[in-house]
């Protein structure tokens, strides 16, 4: 028997099955995913928290993130920069925080591309991340089943930031971006937040 879609909520709202009752996911789900996010700090904060998230549960970062963004000074790229031999030893101390070495050193380095990227051009992170986005959707995903783990886009922003120094950029971690990010709409059929979905009046 297949698993459903769409589930109801407490509240009657129609989501995406992978929301489930989990209050963190539901308003992830209704105030986040599939939103569209511009800015360098901003989609910087997206890249090093995806990259954080390979091989575990997203839940697993999104109840971190607080902590996350207390430990990386709000993602500031400038700030993440300078980050030294002693930041790397304090984040690898702090349990509120994935403390995987080589995913910490990488966000540093991330930061440190990033900031050569915008050097006197303020929106190259956005530009170059949104410049993959694809065309969009003729209709919604029919079911979760129809999701793809990776896309020609994200194969291409994935090779695209890797050229440059990105690490931690898989096309499947660029996917997962695309689809916080509001680059693609991945709500499915019958999702409130689907942008082909009726929205009541008023």
């Amino acid at each position: 028997m297949s698993r459903p879609s769409v589930l109801i909520g407490d509240d009657g709202r129609p989501r995406c099955a992978w929301a489930g009752s989990d209050p963190d996911y539901q308003r992830y789900h209704d105030n986040e995913w599939g939103t569209p996010l511009h800015g360098d700090r901003a989609l910087f904060e997206k890249i090093s928290l995806e990259g954080f998230q390979a091989g575990l549960s997203w839940i697993t970062i999104l109840r971190r993130r607080p902590t996350f963004r207390a430990a990386f000074a709000g993602f500031d790229i400038d700030a993440v920069a300078r980050f030294d031999a002693a930041d790397v030893e304090r984040l690898m101390a702090d349990p509120g925080i994935i403390r995987n070495r080589l995913k910490i050193d990488a966000t540093i380095s991330n930061a440190r591309v990033t900031q050569q990227l915008v050097d006197g051009r303020p929106g190259a992170l956005d530009e170059l991340l949104w410049g993959f986005a694809p065309p969009r959707r003729d209709r919604p995903p029919a079911s979760l089943a129809e999701l793809p783990a990776v896309t020609s886009e994200s194969a291409a922003a994935s090779k695209a930031l890797k050229n440059i120094g990105y690490r931690f950029v898989g096309p499947t971690t660029i996917y997962a971006l695309m689809q916080s990010s509001g680059m693609v709409d991945d709500h499915v059929s019958g999702c409130f937040r689907s942008s082909f979905a009726v929205r009541p009046p008023g």
